[in-house]
Formats: C-alpha cells, structure tokens, sequence
C-alpha cells in the first residue's frame, strides 16, 4: 500500500470497510466468509492494506492482515508472494479473477484463500471502479504546464539551461558526499565505535576547519566509498536501508576476518546475516538453497564474535514492485564482491589511478563502467530470492544500466572530492569534462517523459542533460515554480 491512493484503490478500501455487498461473501473455491472484523487501514509505504482482520471461514475463525488488489495476478507482480511483510495474510480481496484461481501462495508456501468482489457488487459499481482504473493508467505521464509552448525556446537553450541544472545536482553530491567523509573523519578521530551516527555532533565538529591532512586514513574512505556504492546498489526502495547496512557492518569490523579464498563468501555470509534475511534451513525444500544457508551460517558462526553492533530486520527490506534484478538479494551478493575489492583489492587507488592515467575519455569511460558490471555466480546465478529457484539464468548481478547509475551518483562525484582534497586540479578538472561527456544506458522513466515534454528526447541518455532535467522537475515543474525557472520565465511572459 501507497499513502498517495488512486482513485480505484481508495474505492475498492471503502468497499471493504464498509462490506457492502449484494449478498454474502464466499470465497473463490466456494466457502462462506463471514468478516468479523475489516482490520485497521495499514498507512505505511508498504505491507498488507488491513491489519489485524478477524474473519470466519466456515467453521474457523482467522485473526490477521487482508491484502486487497485490482485482479488476482497482482499479488504476483507486486511480489507479494516473496515478500515477508505478507506471511500474515489470511484473505486476498479482488476486484477480477478471471481464471477463478481459489488461492495465492505467501512467501513460506502457505495458501490463502481469494475472494472476488466483483460477485457480490451490483454492475455498475463494478464498471465504475474498472473505469477509474483506466483513467488513472491515463493521467501518470508528468505533462509541464509548458508543454505545448515551449517550442518556442531553441533546442540550444533549453540544453544550456539543463547543463546548468545538472552541474548544480553534481555540486550537491559533492557536498553530500564531503560531509559523510567530515563525519566519518570526526567519528574516528573520537574513537566512537557506534556505526551510525544516531547523535546530536558537537560543536566542535560545525566549528572545525577541516583540511587535506586530516583525511588521510585509508580506511576512512573505503568506508564511505562502501557507503555510497551499497547506497546506490540499493535503488529507490532500498536505498537506506542498503546504506544501514553498510554502516552496521563497517570496514574495521570486516578487516578482522582471516584473508583467505573465501574472502567473498564470507562477506557475503556476514551481509547477509546481519541484515536479516537469511531464512531458517527447516523453511527450504530444495537442496541448494539448504547447503547455501548451511554454508553461510557457518561461515558466520566463525567470527560472529568480532561483531556486536545492530542486527537489521527482514520486514526492513522491500520487494514491492521491484524487478527481480533489483531485489536486495541480488543487490548484496553483489554488494560483497565489490566490498572484497575495496578492502582487499585497493578499488580506491585502482579507480583513482585509472582516472589519472587513462586520456581518451570514450576508454576511460568503458573501463570504468566495466569495473561495475558483475556477472552472477553460484548460488544467485539461479535463485533472485531465497529458496526460491528462477526458470531462466541470472547474467549479470549488476548489469551495465546499474553500473551506469553507481559511476555517475558515487564514482563521480566521490573522486571529484578526493582529487580537489589531495590538490589535483587536473584530475579535478577531468571528472566534471566525464561527466558533461558521458553517454549512459540506463534509462529513467522521469527523464524520459521530460525529454518528450521538452521536445529533448535525443538528450535523454546525455547524463548531464539527465540529471538536469531531474533537478528541473523536482525543484521547479512539481513545485509550481514556473516563473523562477529559465524556460518559464520566457514561454509564461
């Protein structure tokens, strides 16, 4: 569930709560529903609509959480099925069904009963709500209030405007990123062993002059590097917890773990762990995925005693509406082969001297996209979840589009940083010409619609004209900010 409710969803909840029907519910496979109780309404951003239900299916009765979706194929696509938020559902209520399909299956193989709505209310309400359904599939592009008049600005313009903008968004992730590495510098320097910083810093942080001698610990900026990368590993809907992660299970906790061949695996069994979601073997029922979580809980028992910070919850992590390629799963496992080569395999100084070395722009730019496209291997070459086996083979765990998004949101502007800090305006100089050449694969719906809203589709993959149009719809165009913005100002007077 989405606190912003479409107009048929906040239908379908109303018919619900207020069970209006035309003659008693009965679910898919023929048992009379009796509802006791329609729960309370969940506002979180996720998880079940309705919590703590009572109902009566027959001669049981059933305490839990209600799901509610527009056809029975959502609970799949909405990744329901995989996801531990819905283990406590005891009723599926939809609008359609049109395979009749008597139950949906919970993430620990559980059959929950199904029941179509559309039976037991009158036609007309059922067509309404199936229109409201279209019509909000109709109203989700963003349309500029510009659109039709923006013609008249040349092509030139509009593309200086958004080159602007996107320097702006850089210099902003600079600025981020510079203040995480004055807090990890601080941090240290404090010898404060808590992970994150959960308190108020002192005034002698906001008074302090930092300069170049003071960040140059190693380990301070493998960890933010770590931060930043397992950050944007993590996606839209992962992103902070992806960042908790990798602040929980820090840098000179993981350099502690005796060095050996299975540096990976063990990274991997630590991640996992401490984030929650390695499930208990009697839950499995096919024989890899048994050896798997055996093998990483004995990894971890080896040096579970180096740790004593914060266990992560498997409810914390979100699969909703997620492509498989980015469940946090896969997103981990590729989380530690990255973390092995940062720790183990220099990856700041590789990258750093890479940038340095390496003239053409177009080889560099490939090379460093390379570093950042991992192939799958082992257990998650064929499995997006746990115990959970996939039809088809996973190629890659981070593709070329992900790669993209990790160079241009972390690479960039944390080398940017790093280069001006150690006095190497070349270097400095060279990023921002990467960053106003670089051409990406990735595509992002937002920029995609401002592209065709601005009449720019050709610039879309231009990542500073990209991330332009980004800061331009998210700072002008959705505030209403017409009149501050270069484009409105003239197409508005």
């Amino acid at each position: 569930m989405h606190p912003s409710i479409k107009l048929y969803e906040k239908q379908l909840y109303e018919i619900w709560e207020n069970q209006s029907y035309t003659k008693s519910l009965h679910t898919v496979s023929g048992e009379e529903v009796h509802v006791l109780d329609v729960g309370v309404r969940n506002e979180d951003i996720s998880g079940p609509d309705y919590r703590n239900a009572r109902i009566r299916i027959g001669n049981l009765t059933f305490v839990g959480d209600i799901e509610i979706d527009r056809d029975y194929a959502d609970w799949k696509v909405h990744g329901h099925n995989i996801d531990a938020k819905y283990t406590k559902v005891i009723l599926h209520a939809t609008l359609s069904n049109k395979n009749k399909h008597p139950y949906v299956y919970s993430r620990d193989g559980r059959k929950i009963p199904t029941v179509c709505m559309a039976e037991f209310l009158p036609e007309d309400v059922v067509e309404k709500i199936l229109a409201s359904t279209k019509e909000n599939s109709n109203k989700n592009s963003q349309e500029l209030k510009c659109q039709h008049i923006n013609e008249i600005i040349s092509k030139e313009e509009k593309e200086k405007f958004l080159s602007k903008l996107g320097m702006e968004r850089f210099n902003k992730k600079c600025k981020r990123i510079y203040n995480r590495l004055k807090e990890l510098t601080f941090i240290h320097e404090l010898k404060i062993k808590e992970p994150v910083i959960s308190y108020e810093l002192t005034p002698k942080f906001y008074q302090r002059n930092f300069n170049h001698n003071d960040f140059t610990n190693k380990e301070i900026w493998q960890q933010l590097l770590y931060e930043l990368i397992f950050e944007a590993l993590g996606y839209s809907k992962n992103k902070s917890v992806m960042m908790q992660l990798a602040q929980h299970t820090k840098i000179d906790y993981l350099t502690k773990i005796e060095q050996d061949g299975l540096l990976t695996d063990k990274y991997e069994a630590i991640l996992f762990k401490i984030s929650g979601m390695i499930p208990k073997t009697d839950t499995l029922k096919d024989e890899e995925s048994i050896q798997y979580v055996e093998k990483l809980n004995l990894l971890w028992n080896s040096f579970s005693h180096f740790y004593d910070g914060v266990y992560l919850l498997e409810t914390q992590w979100h699969f909703f509406r997620l492509r498989p390629q980015n469940f946090p799963t896969i997103r981990i496992a590729a989380g530690a082969k990255i973390l092995n080569e940062i720790i183990n395999n220099n990856l700041v100084a590789s990258l750093a001297r890479k940038i340095e070395e390496i003239r053409n722009p177009k080889v560099l730019i490939n090379s460093l996209r390379s570093m950042f496209i991992l192939k799958s291997a082992g257990y998650w070459r064929n499995h997006y979840i746990f115990g959970r086996k996939t039809n088809a083979e996973i190629k890659y765990l981070v593709g070329a589009s992900r790669a993209d998004e990790i160079i241009i949101n972390v690479i960039f502007p944390y080398f940017a940083i790093y280069f001006e800090i150690f006095g190497n305006a070349q270097a400095t100089k060279k990023i921002f010409k990467l960053y106003d050449l670089y051409i990406q694969n990735s595509d992002n719906n937002l920029v995609l619609e401002m592209g065709q809203s601005l009449k720019l589709q050709d610039d879309t993959k231009r990542t500073i004209i990209s991330q332009g149009m980004i800061e331009l719809f998210r700072n002008y165009c959705s505030k209403n900010k017409c009149l501050e913005c270069d484009i409105g100002k003239i197409v508005f007077n």
